[in-house]
């Protein structure tokens, strides 16, 4: 049996145009494109390891792919998080455990992969810090160069595994928003692989795929996801729904996309019934992977949610920083970026989007030690 889908091309998210493999955005509305295919009818047999499930949905062949072995990541049970959502039950798929400690991994193996196979020898990307990295990791490892454009606020741990992994960086005086024009101005003829590429949507389907099929080929009620540019979110969905169209699960589940409330474009669009993010003129959080005030995939990151059935919201510092430090002490390490769905699912559990039967996962996209000295700060902060 065929257990690979079919490639065609690139369709736009908005509006619906195909166009070839090689393009960033699409040539008719400038949307964020996605992946084309023919999906295969498929049963769970046919995907028993990881890498079936990834090429389940994925453009390249996993044997084509520039990989660090990233994937294959944990779903932990949380049960007293459950309770006090008053949720059947709650789990973390832990992202964190990435090759270089987040969800970047699994879209930047992809999208260098994409620069490889169209002959690129070096790739460069605008970046509030992860993605920078894993960037570098992966060039690296295709044997091309990589520059990443970060803001003088990216974490020292993301600037020098950037050069540790042998990878060019400019540190760019400001916020991320500043960063992205360096990279416009500077980035030359490199492989663009920056947010927003189809690539780096499509290398986020995995986590759906991995997820149903640890909950014995059933999808979860509620995906609740940190969001920044929003084009993780919109890979689930299309992971989700290429479970469902391929006959592995008989139906998808409601996404939400939280973020902190200093820079929430997406959770204020959804809220003010908006179709479109409106850029956030004064962008001020302290979660600088979600500080994000022009996302690049988020109108798309918006329909995702729509067709899903799900929400969003927005948390202020004070509740994701709690809910960092109450995630680790019920479940898995996570950070302020992870702490982000903690702080979500309690202010959607009390909204009244959950039924007490349902079951509920939250995305931790960035390792929780990677953001320790936020959590240290605000225990410090509490006399700890």
């Amino acid at each position: 049996m065929e257990t690979t889908a079919t490639f065609r091309g690139l369709a736009c998210t908005v509006c619906g145009t195909t166009t070839a493999a090689d393009a960033a955005r699409c040539p008719d509305c400038g949307g964020t494109l996605a992946g084309d295919y023919d999906a295969p009818a498929l049963a769970p047999e046919d995907l028993a390891d990881r890498a079936a499930q990834a090429a389940a949905v994925l453009p390249f062949e996993t044997d084509t792919l520039v990989s660090l072995d990233e994937g294959g990541t944990p779903l932990v049970t949380v049960p007293p998080l459950a309770a006090e959502l008053g949720v059947e039950a709650v789990y973390v798929k832990d992202e964190g455990r990435n090759t270089t400690g987040s969800l970047a991994d699994r879209k930047l193996s992809v999208a260098v992969t994409g620069a490889v196979q169209s002959g690129a020898d070096a790739v460069a990307a605008p970046s509030t810090g992860n993605g920078a990295q894993a960037a570098a990791a992966y060039a690296a490892r295709a044997d091309i160069d990589s520059k990443g454009y970060v803001p003088s606020r990216c974490p020292f741990l993301n600037k020098a595994m950037v050069n540790v992994h042998g990878g060019d960086m400019r540190v760019v005086e400001g916020r991320y928003d500043d960063a992205v024009e360096a990279f416009k101005e500077g980035a030359g003829d490199r492989y663009s692989v920056e947010p927003g590429h189809p690539f780096r949507v499509e290398g986020a389907k995995p986590v759906a795929v991995e997820t149903v099929a640890d909950l014995d080929w059933t999808a979860p009620d509620a995906v609740i996801h940190p969001t920044g540019h929003g084009e993780s979110l919109v890979g689930l969905e299309r992971g989700f729904a290429a479970a469902a169209a391929s006959g592995l699960v008989d139906r998808e589940p409601e996404l939400y996309a939280v973020q902190p409330d200093g820079c929430a474009p997406v959770a204020d669009a959804w809220i003010g019934d908006s179709e479109t993010p409106a850029p956030v003129e004064h962008p001020d959080t302290i979660v600088g992977p979600l500080e994000v005030p022009d996302p690049a995939a988020g109108t798309a990151a918006l329909a995702a949610v729509e067709s899903s059935g799900g929400g969003a919201a927005a948390v202020d510092d004070k509740a994701v920083l709690q809910g960092a430090v109450d995630g680790c002490e019920l479940g898995p390490e996570v950070g302020a970026t992870g702490g982000t769905a903690v702080a979500g699912a309690r202010e959607l559990a009390d909204s009244g989007a959950f039924a007490s039967d349902d079951v509920v996962v939250l995305v931790n996209p960035v390792a929780g030690s990677k953001e320790a000295d936020l959590l240290r700060s605000h225990l410090m902060s509490q006399g700890i």
